[in-house]
C-alpha cells in the first residue's frame, strides 16, 4: 500500500477506536459528563492528562519552533514542563480535595460570589477558545496534507469526530478516548524520531543522538554540525539565543504559571476517586509527558539539519515529491530568483506576504509566483508547523511511518480540543446556568444544556481553526499568557491566602485579563508592524506579557483584599480543610 492508502487506513482505524470508546462510555448523568463519575484509575488519568495537555502545539509545532529558533525555543520546553510541576505540586491535590466540578466552581465558592464565578467563566472561555484555535488549525493542516482535502473540510471532519465523543461521552468518554489517543500520539512521535536518530547518528535513542556525532565522518556533533551549516548560510548559530534575557524569562514564566492555570488540565484531577490518587496521576502524567518533551529537542535539531541538507542548493526536481505536496497547500514555497533551477536557502523572506502561486509548475519546475519577490537571496518559504509532519518524508522513511505521524498528530490535536470544549460546555451549563441564572435546573436539563453548549463551542472552534490568528504554538502561547494573568493568581491565592476576599480576586482577574488581552490584540492585530522589541513594554513580547499581567493581578488582589472587608468564617474553615494534608485528614479520601 502507498502512503496515501496507509494514511486513510491508520486514521480510519484510530477514529473508529475513538468513536467506539465514546459509544461504550456514554455519559448518563452530569457527574459522569463533568468528572467521569470520579472513578478513573490514576494511571489511566495520567495518560489522559498527558494527552489532554500535549496538544497540537506539543506534537506538531514545538519541535518546529525549536528547529527554527534553536536555543530560544527552549523557553517552550522549560515553560510548559515547569508549569506542569507547579500544577502537580501546588494546585492539583488541593483542588481535588475541594471536590467540585469546575475551576469557576472553586472560584465562585472560595470567593463567596456569583460575580467572581461569572468572571472566572469569562476568563475560562477566552482562554479555551484561544487555545482551541491552535488545535483546530493543526487538524486542518493534517487533513489537508495527508488526506488530500482542503483545510476547511479537514476542520469540519475534525469537528464531527470531536462532536461524537465529547458531546456523547462527556468527561467519561473523553477520558478513555484520551488514553487511546496518548498511546497513538506517543508511538507516532517516537517511531520516526528513532528512525531519524539512527539515520543521522547511528544511535536509536534520540535524546542521546542529539549530543552524538553525525554519522557522516566529519567528527562533528549534531549541534556543532548545525551551527556550522547554518552560519555558513548566513543564519545565526543554532545554539546561540537572540532573545533578550527579560523576554526569555517572561515567556518562560507566562508558560509555567499559565500551564498551572489551564482549566482543562486542572479538571482532570477531579476525575480520580481521592486526593492521593490526584497526586499519583500527576506523577504518572509527568512521566508520560517527559517521553515526548525529552524527545522534542532532538526532533527539532534533526529536522532542521535534514531540511538544510535536503533542500539547499538542490535541483527542485530532486525534492519535488514531498516539496510539491506541501507547496500545494501553501505551507512551503519556492521562488527561483536566479533561474538556475536550484533551491537556495538563506535568511530573509522570499516573498512579500505568504506565497501564492499560479496553479501548475512547468516541466522544468518553474512556476509563476503571484506574490512580489523580495530582494533577499533566500528562495524558500517554510511554515514551522510542517517540520514534524514533513520530517519523515524529507528523511525518506517508510510510508507506514508517514501514515503513523498523520494519525498521531490528529490524536494530539483532537484530544486537547475535546478537553477544552468540555470545560467550555461545563462552565456554561453548570456555572452560568445551574449555579447562576437558572438554579432550579434538574440533572437531566443541565445535561441537555451541557451538550448544547458543547455543540455551540465546537462550531466556534471550527471557525477559529479555519482562520486562526497565528501558527499553532504561538496561538497556544497566547492562551497560556491569558491563563497566567487571570486564573492562576486567583486559584493560588484562594488556596494559600486566607485573607484573600472577593473584591481582591475579582479586581485582580479582570485587570490581568484585560491588560494581557489588550496587549496581545494591539501587537498582533491593531498594529502588527510595531511588533518588535523596540515597541514592547520592558522589551517583553506578546507571548510573555502574561507574566506582567500576573504581577498586576497579584498586586491588585493583595492590596485590595487588605483594604476591604474580611473573609467569612465558613470560607476560612473551608480553606483550612482544603490545606490539611491528606494523610492527616479523615476527609482526605472524599
Amino acid at each position: 500500500m502507498d502512503a496515501q492508502s496507509l494514511t486513510y487506513l491508520f486514521v480510519a482505524l484510530s477514529f473508529g477506536l475513538y468513536i467506539g470508546i465514546a459509544i461504550w462510555s456514554r455519559a448518563g448523568s452530569t457527574n459522569e459528563f463533568y468528572i467521569a463519575g470520579g472513578g478513573v484509575h490514576p494511571i489511566a488519568n495520567g495518560m489522559a492528562t498527558a494527552a489532554d495537555w500535549m496538544s497540537a502545539a506539543s506534537f506538531i509545532s514545538m519541535a518546529g519552533i525549536i528547529a527554527f529558533m534553536g536555543y530560544d525555543g527552549a523557553v517552550y520546553l522549560m515553560g510548559w514542563t515547569g508549569g506542569y510541576v507547579i500544577l502537580a505540586l501546588l494546585l492539583a491535590p488541593y483542588l481535588r480535595k475541594f471536590g467540585q466540578f469546575t475551576v469557576p466552581d472553586f472560584i465562585g465558592t472560595r470567593y463567596y460570589s456569583t460575580t467572581a464565578r461569572v468572571v472566572a467563566v469569562i476568563c475560562l472561555i477566552l482562554i479555551s477558545f484561544t487555545y482551541v484555535a491552535g488545535q483546530m488549525r493543526g487538524v486542518g493542516i493534517v487533513f489537508s496534507q495527508f488526506l488530500n482535502i482542503p483545510i476547511f473540510w479537514g476542520v469540519i471532519v475534525g469537528m464531527a469526530i470531536v462532536f461524537m465523543y465529547a458531546v456523547l461521552g462527556g468527561m467519561k468518554g473523553i477520558t478513555y478516548t484520551q488514553v487511546a489517543q496518548y498511546c497513538v500520539l506517543i508511538f507516532a512521535y517516537l517511531v520516526p524520531a528513532i528512525f531519524i536518530s539512527m539515520l543521522v547518528t547511528g544511535i536509536p535513542v534520540p535524546q542521546i543522538g542529539l549530543g552524538a556525532e553525525v554519522a557522516d565522518g566529519s567528527g562533528l556533533s549534531v549541534l556543532d554540525k548545525l551551527d556550522q551549516t547554518l552560519t555558513e548560510l548566513g543564519f545565526a548559530a543554532y545554539t546561540e539565543g537572540a532573545k533578550s534575557t527579560i523576554d526569555v524569562f517572561a515567556i518562560t514564566m507566562a508558560l509555567m504559571i499559565g500551564t498551572a492555570g489551564l482549566p482543562h488540565v486542572i479538571v482532570r484531577f477531579f476525575t480520580v476517586p481521592k486526593v492521593s490518587d490526584a497526586r499519583k496521576s500527576a506523577g504518572y502524567a509527568l512521566i508520560f509527558i517527559a517521553l515526548l518533551y525529552t524527545t522534542a529537542p532532538a526532533v527539532g535539531a534533526f529536522a532542521r539539519l535534514n531540511f538544510v541538507d535536503t533542500v539547499h542548493n538542490t535541483q527542485y526536481t530532486e525534492v519535488a515529491g514531498w516539496f510539491k505536496s506541501w507547496e500545494n497547500i501553501g505551507l512551503i514555497g519556492w521562488e527561483d530568483k536566479n533561474e538556475d533551477g536550484r533551491i537556495q536557502y538563506h535568511p530573509g523572506a522570499p516573498f512579500e506576504g505568504k506565497p501564492t502561486f499560479a496553479p501548475e509548475r512547468r516541466a522544468d519546475g518553474s512556476r509563476d509566483v503571484l506574490n512580489k519577490p523580495t530582494s533577499s537571496e533566500n528562495e524558500v518559504y517554510v511554515d514551522r508547523d510542517i517540520m514534524v509532519l514533513a520530517n519523515p518524508e524529507i528523511a525518506a522513511l517508510p510510508d507506514w511511518v508517514i501514515a503513523l505521524v498523520a494519525a498521531g498528530s490528529l490524536a494530539a490535536a483532537l484530544s486537547t480540543a475535546a478537553g477544552l470544549l468540555l470545560v467550555i460546555s461545563t462552565s456554561v451549563s453548570h456555572d452560568l446556568m445551574k449555579m447562576t441564572f437558572a438554579k432550579g435546573l434538574t440533572d437531566r436539563q443541565e445535561l441537555f444544556y451541557a451538550r448544547l453548549a458543547a455543540v455551540t463551542a465546537i462550531g466556534i472552534a471550527g471557525y477559529l481553526g479555519i482562520d486562526p490568528p497565528g501558527f499553532v504554538a504561538q496561538v497556544v502561547a497566547f492562551a497560556f499568557g491569558l491563563a497566567a494573568a487571570s486564573l492562576f493568581p486567583a486559584i493560588l491565592l484562594g488556596i494559600f491566602d486566607k485573607r484573600m476576599n472577593r473584591e481582591g480576586a475579582i479586581t485582580g482577574m479582570l485587570a490581568g485579563l484585560i491588560f494581557s488581552l489588550a496587549y496581545i490584540a494591539y501587537f498582533k492585530f491593531v498594529s502588527p508592524q510595531t511588533n518588535n522589541a523596540e515597541y514592547w513594554l520592558f522589551g517583553i513580547s506578546p507571548e510573555g506579557i502574561g507574566t506582567v499581567g500576573a504581577v498586576i493581578n497579584f498586586t491588585l488582589a493583595l492590596v485590595i483584599s487588605r483594604c476591604t472587608g474580611p473573609v467569612p468564617d465558613e470560607v476560612t474553615r473551608m480553606v483550612d480543610n482544603i490545606r490539611i494534608p491528606s494523610g492527616v485528614s479523615r476527609a482526605a479520601g472524599h
